[in-house]
């Protein structure tokens, strides 16, 4: 028996509970979907992954499982290169297929850690930081998911938030719960001066606290620009507020403000012509599309050579994730601004047992334990899994979802 080989990649889809939060493409739908990895190595090892859902992922992951097994476990190049391999002949985009091997190496990372008796953060380099900093991730939703198909409606502790003042009570109840530092907002949903009027809203409840925007591209140039002067020593940074570099660089010229992007600058083709039209100052890494953890490492300190700040981008998931994400967060020395999360929303559903992952003080303390530091709750995943297969669901469809309730309402980028 060889311990460091791989035997097996268990791949089990998932969905789980989301609340009614609003976006420029419609709204969250009751389910979310993610898939759970279970990398289990000759001597019973298991290493954990944890990737976006959908019926192309999975099939990506599901081809990858047929890929790993009898591979060593510290050959992780080698593993993502055979993934890789695999998958180009149907999956030709780069970043697409940097989805499946992002996750199978975090799995990897996780079993080398727990042979070593080693934190993941170590593998990366070592810990700069004890605690990762994130911010508290607010959007304007609905106070329940309106009854639909004979099924009562479906509400939530947090209540409903479409104005200012509902977007101040999320926060503070955010900072309550958790003790946030730092607030995002999600936008594109209203008018651009409503949205102002939140931040405004948001800067006058907490003064001194860093604040941001982020309309996912549903704004032209001319309005991204305006908004940048109406909120120029409010914001510390405007996220994707026009679609593409190009877009991007013709407001970075007239803006006051940092811009971030987690949209137009996603792979690493993507970063030279970037760089050249000046278009972001701040880029939003994600692991689950930048190719793993090791190649997060790598970017933060390409960024570092250009004078790019830092932050982490996130997407509805759960406690691997937010495992990993802290780790390679732990090891960067040049990250700049808090980390994105949507913890808060989504971790009554976790896959991972309580008590090692704790959002407190606005911040996640980097796991000491072995690997990424958590533990998988079987029982968890498994009534997560049946939930998938009893739902359909397979693909995430905001503006389908959003049309149930207002057929008339259109998926219009930029819309204002």
């Amino acid at each position: 028996m060889n311990p460091t080989r791989i035997r097996e990649l268990i791949v089990t889809p998932i969905a789980f509970r989301d609340p009614p939060l609003l976006n420029s493409n419609g709204v969250h739908e009751p389910l979310a979907l993610r898939i759970i990895l279970q990398l289990v190595l000759e001597d019973g090892t298991v290493g954990l992954g944890e990737s976006p859902g959908g019926t192309a992922r999975l099939e990506r992951l599901q081809a990858a499982a047929k890929v790993v097994p009898g591979m060593d476990v510290f050959d992780t190049t080698a593993v993502a290169a055979a993934i890789d391999a695999d998958l180009l002949p149907t999956v030709p985009s780069s970043h697409e297929r940097g989805w499946t091997t992002s996750a199978v190496e975090v799995a990897c990372l996780d079993a080398q850690g727990k042979l070593l008796g080693r934190p993941v953060s170590d593998l990366l380099g070592g810990a700069v930081r004890d605690a990762v900093p994130f911010a508290a991730y607010l959007f304007y939703k609905w106070a329940e998911h309106p009854a639909l198909d004979g099924r009562v409606a479906i509400g939530d502790d947090w209540g409903e938030a479409l104005d200012p003042a509902g977007i101040v009570q999320q926060a503070r109840l955010m900072q309550q719960r958790y003790g946030f530092r730092s607030f995002k907002l999600k936008g594109g949903v209203f008018p651009p001066d409503e949205e102002i009027a939140a931040i405004k809203a948001l800067a006058k409840a907490f003064p001194g606290h860093p604040l941001r925007l982020d309309p996912n591209t549903a704004w032209t140039v001319e309005t991204s620009k305006y908004v940048a002067r109406e909120l120029d020593g409010v914001l510390e940074y405007l996220e994707d507020p026009a679609k593409g570099i190009e877009g991007m660089a013709a407001v970075a010229a007239d803006s006051p403000l940092p811009l971030a992007t987690n949209m137009c600058v996603i792979a690493w083709e993507h970063l030279k012509p970037a760089i050249e039209q000046n278009a972001i100052q701040v880029l939003l890494t994600d692991h689950h599309y930048w190719g793993g953890l090791r190649r997060t490492r790598e970017l933060a300190a390409v960024c570092e050579a250009f004078g790019i700040a830092l932050s982490m981008h996130s997407n509805s998931h759960l406690g691997i994730s937010l495992a990993a994400m802290t780790h390679v967060a732990a090891a960067i020395p040049n990250l700049d601004h808090s980390c994105d999360t949507h913890y808060p929303w989504n971790s009554a559903d976790d896959v991972v047992r309580p008590g090692i992952l704790e959002l407190r003080d606005g911040e996640v303390k980097v796991p000491t334990g072995p690997g990424l530091g958590v533990e998988l709750d079987l029982d968890a995943l498994d009534r997560l899994h049946r939930l998938y297969l009893d739902s359909g669901v397979r693909t995430r469809d905001d503006t389908g979802y959003m049309r149930r309730f207002d057929p008339t309402y259109e998926l219009k980028l930029p819309r204002w």
